[in-house]
C-alpha cells in the first residue's frame, strides 16, 4: 500500500435512508477519527448534493457513494422500463459524485439484491447477458461523467449472480470498457471466498474500493474474519483506496430485515463506529 489509505463509515450503521437529517451524524463521525463519510442513495431526490457537499467541507470529511439495487433498479429484469428506471437512478448518482467529487458509484448494480434463484442454465445465461449489456451502457454513461462504476460481488443468499473475485472479474472482462472496476465487501467475502488474500489478488488493480464489517455483520476484530490475509491481499496490489466500514442498524426494521440483523451487534451504533474504526486502523496501518 503506496498511499496514505482512508477510513470511512456507511450512514447506514445509524439511519436509513440518508436524508438532511443524516448530516447531523457528521461532526461525530470526524470526531471518531474517520476520513470519510459513504453515503447510500435509497432516495436520490432525498440528496441535496450542494448541501452534503457544505456539511462534508465544514466537517473535514470527504465522501463515497454507494448505489441501492432492489426490484424496481433490476439490470436484468425481462421488462425493460425497469432498466431505464435503473439507468435514470444511476444517472442521478452519477450526478451526485461529480457534486461531491467522488470519482465512483459502488455496489452490486448487475441485478437486484436478493434476487437468489435455482434456475435452468439457459436463463443464466440470458440475465448474465443482458448484465453485461445493460452495464456496458452505464459504463458509457460513468465515463461521459467522468467516473467509474466499482461492481460488488454478495453473497450466495442475496445474489445468484456475481459471488466471489472471479466472478466479478468475468463480469468486469465481458463487459471490457475502463470504466467497470470492483469494490470487494470482506462480510461477503468471508462467506464465498477460500482465500481472502488470493481474491484480492485476483482483482488486481481493478479493486478501487473496499467495505469491511465481521463475517456475522458485527465490530471489526470480534470475528473470524482473516484480518492479516486481507491486510496482506491489499498490500499485494499497493491499494490506495478508502476501507469503509459497512453494517446496520437493527431500530431501522425494514433495512434490519432486508439484511437478515435480528439483534443487537453492539452496545451502541456509536460503539460499533469506534471499536470498528480502532480495529482497523490497526490492522491496515503501514
Amino acid at each position: 500500500m503506496k498511499g496514505k489509505l482512508k477510513y470511512g463509515v456507511s450512514t447506514w450503521l445509524w439511519q436509513s435512508p440518508f436524508d438532511e437529517s443524516t448530516l447531523a451524524l457528521f461532526p461525530k463521525i470526524k470526531k471518531m477519527g474517520y476520513d470519510l463519510v459513504e453515503i447510500p442513495v435509497e432516495d436520490p431526490a432525498l440528496i441535496d448534493g450542494e448541501t452534503v457537499k457544505k456539511a462534508l467541507s465544514e466537517n473535514g470529511l470527504s465522501a463515497t457513494v454507494c448505489g441501492v439495487f432492489g426490484p424496481t433498479k433490476d439490470l436484468t429484469h425481462e421488462d425493460p422500463t425497469i432498466h431505464t428506471q435503473c439507468f435514470d437512478y444511476l444517472e442521478k448518482c452519477f450526478k451526485l459524485c461529480n457534486t461531491l467529487d467522488v470519482n465512483f458509484v459502488a455496489g452490486p448494480m448487475y441485478s437486484a439484491v436478493g434476487k437468489a434463484r435455482m434456475i435452468p442454465e439457459e436463463q443464466r445465461k440470458r440475465e448474465w447477458d443482458l448484465a453485461v449489456t445493460n452495464l456496458k451502457k452505464v459504463c458509457k454513461m460513468a465515463a461521459s461523467s467522468g467516473v467509474s462504476i466499482a461492481l460488488e460481488p454478495l453473497n450466495r443468499f442475496e445474489s445468484d449472480m456475481v459471488n466471489t473475485a472471479e466472478d466479478v472479474m468475468r463480469l468486469v472482462n465481458d463487459i471490457n470498457h475502463p470504466a467497470a472496476k470492483v469494490l470487494l465487501d470482506g462480510f461477503h467475502m468471508t462467506i464465498e471466498e477460500k482465500n481472502i488474500r488470493e481474491a484480492i489478488r485476483t482483482v488486481g488493480d481493478k479493486l478501487i474500493h473496499v467495505q469491511v464489517s465481521e463475517n456475522h455483520r458485527g465490530i471489526p476484530g470480534t470475528g473470524l474474519t482473516p484480518w492479516t490475509d486481507f491486510k496482506e491481499g491489499l498490500k499485494d496490489i499497493n491499494y490506495e483506496g478508502a476501507i469503509v466500514i459497512e453494517s446496520f442498524t437493527p431500530e431501522i426494521k425494514e433495512l434490519a430485515a432486508a439484511v437478515c440483523i435480528w439483534k443487537t451487534m453492539a452496545k451502541s451504533q456509536d460503539d460499533f463506529a469506534s471499536q470498528g474504526l480502532q480495529h482497523i486502523k490497526k490492522t491496515f496501518k503501514d
